[in-house]
């Protein structure tokens, strides 16, 4: 074929719905890439979040995306000018490396969790998981089982429980885990990790009495004037302090079983939220063995953390951008499901009771300030209504002095007060959100706040409408890392039941190009990430999947059972379903 698209050609490709593509059709064809998926049905996502289509992608010798062709790959003819006398004729350009037919396949970006645990994965992957648990005998049932079944532990640790999702109307109790396992002491972290279930022996263990005071930013449930069992936010390192620490062994087992579980779900790059000193050195030493396939976009665990890190300054891009340490992670408040969300009035079902705030606002203030002057990114988790406006706040008192593009995050931003929203956009704050919270909390939201205080809870349209950069992740292990469930969610606001029908509060549905953006473009973009990976554009990394449907013309419902038949990070293979 000629080596230039005929320019009808680009004008054809754009009535169809191609048309930022078509600059690309107009230019010549690169002489010899090192590789290509042909035959696929691509969608990548241009500078303004918009869907690029194309029909082949080129990928180049260091791993990035050569080209986006809108029809098959043809490789150009070879056909050099004549010497000049008595100079040899020049050699024929290096082929491709590999050329792949998908079949038709659609290929999308890689996708991107704006906010997640990585290690929190891990670590639940290799102990006791109650997240399936729909009951709380059946809790118990399976905690009796994991301790018969690991007969000579010195303790037992797990995650995952929810009363909510129990039916049980309160907090399990100290006997109820005693009920279980009584022998040995018992930790368990509650799904979202903002409280902890120990029985007797843990809290015998962690010298915690009646007297015991909660720390600032926590709270003690008690019955009876002695502690009950449920350790709210700050109070769970009461008993925490006593509880033995992964070994750097068990920390590599449960990275690799991470790295396994979010590839297969589609995600190729993560902001890894609270990042320790200890996760750190277990994504280097994977990485020191070859074995990093992920992206890790590190936000440290507090002060601490960043300089034991990163030192003076964020680290640079690592192993070819697939490790760095950009910014400092800070908890402002805990989660609605223990009631721990920072509000501006009482919850509704617990007269009272305001929630934690965990930081004190001139102590904010100065930590986000020793961040910013080294130049760190700050995010902050912030659920509840006055945690937000709190953050707000704080953000536009510092931002008179750290100008430039700080990119300040706000994460979670699940209740805002409507007149809170402009200021996100004001302030160039992104709302590093996860949709699939929203299915997960939608009747436990409604009985928390009541109807009447819903107006900016988990509002994702309002935040585009106000021109908010917006991120999407899963908080994995809060959530599955599953990002089709989140993308579907976003379209449909119903959880997997299709419930409620027509979606809560439905005026915060958004399109699926701007929850693709999300799950892509914005996620590298609220990372720093933008010119490196996350839109699968010509420069970046070719990271990207190959899946079983065109989630672009699909049901919302049927986007959640996407299936990932491929993953391809940085152009090599890293997933294949089955293998």
């Amino acid at each position: 074929m000629k080596a230039d698209i005929p320019m009808v050609r680009a004008a054809a490709l754009a009535r169809a719905g191609c048309l930022t593509i078509a600059a690309l059709a107009a230019s010549a064809l690169p002489a010899f890439a090192s590789g290509v998926i042909d035959n696929v049905n691509g969608m990548a996502v241009d500078p303004n979040g918009k869907i690029v289509h194309f029909r082949a992608l080129l990928i180049d010798d260091d791993g990035k995306v050569e080209k986006l062709l809108p029809d098959r790959y043809q490789e150009p003819e070879y056909k050099p000018k004549k010497p000049k006398k008595g100079q040899p004729w020049p050699e024929r350009p290096k082929g491709l490396s590999f050329r792949m037919d998908a079949g038709g396949k659609t290929l999308i970006p890689g996708l991107i969790d704006a906010h997640g645990h990585v290690m929190g994965l891990g670590l639940s992957l290799i102990t006791l998981d109650l997240s399936d648990t729909k009951s709380l005998a059946e809790a118990q049932a399976k905690i009796r089982a994991y301790a018969q079944d690991g007969a000579g532990r010195k303790w037992i640790i797990g995650t995952g429980w929810n009363q909510e999702q129990w039916g049980l109307g309160r907090f399990p109790t100290a006997a109820d885990l005693d009920a279980a396992v009584s022998d040995i002491p018992v930790w368990l972290e509650r799904v979202d990790g903002h409280a902890g279930w120990a029985n007797s022996a843990a809290i015998r263990a962690a010298g915690v009495t009646a007297a015991t005071k909660a720390p600032v930013g926590g709270r003690i449930e008690m019955a009876a004037g002695k502690p009950a069992g449920v350790f709210v936010d700050k109070a769970m390192d009461l008993i925490a302090k006593v509880v033995p620490a992964p070994a750097p062994k068990d920390r590599d087992i449960a990275f690799e079983k991470a790295q396994r579980t979010l590839l297969a779900t589609g995600i190729t790059g993560i902001a890894d939220m609270g990042t320790s000193i200890e996760d750190w050195q277990a994504f280097r030493r994977s990485a020191d063995r070859g074995a990093l396939r992920v992206r890790i976009m590190a936000y440290a665990a507090g002060i601490g953390n960043m300089t034991l890190i990163a030192g003076p300054e964020p680290t640079p891009w690592l192993y070819d951008d697939r490790l760095r340490l950009g910014g400092i992670k800070l908890v402002l408040d805990g989660a609605l499901g223990s009631r721990g969300a920072w509000l501006k009035a009482d919850y509704a079902d617990a007269p009272g009771q305001r929630g934690l705030p965990m930081i004190p606002d001139t102590q904010l203030r100065n930590i986000m300030s020793r961040a910013a002057m080294d130049n760190f990114q700050i995010a902050t988790h912030a659920i509840g209504d006055a945690a937000n406006s709190e953050i707000l706040d704080a953000i536009q008192e510092l931002s008179e002095t750290y100008k430039g593009d700080r990119r300040w995050r706000i994460e979670h931003a699940q209740i805002v007060s409507p007149s809170d929203l402009p200021r996100f956009a004001q302030f160039g704050i992104i709302a590093s959100m996860q949709p699939v919270h929203e299915a997960s909390d939608w009747r436990m939201a409604t009985a928390r706040l009541g109807e009447a205080r819903l107006a900016g809870a988990y509002a994702w349209k309002a935040m585009l409408d106000n021109r908010v950069p917006l991120a999407f992740g899963s908080d994995v292990p809060v959530e599955s890392p599953n990002p089709f469930v989140g993308i579907a969610v976003a379209m449909s606001r119903e959880d997997g039941k299709g419930e409620p029908i027509g979606g809560w509060l439905p005026q915060q549905k958004i399109s699926f190009e701007a929850a693709l953006d999300g799950f892509t473009r914005q996620a590298a973009y609220a990372g720093f990430a933008e010119k490196r990976f996350g839109s699968l554009v010509p420069g970046q990394r070719a990271d990207f999947l190959l899946i079983d449907r065109d989630i672009a013309t699909a049901r919302p419902a049927d986007i959640r059972a996407t299936q990932v038949l491929e993953t391809w990070i940085g152009g090599k293979r890293v997933y294949v379903k089955g293998q």
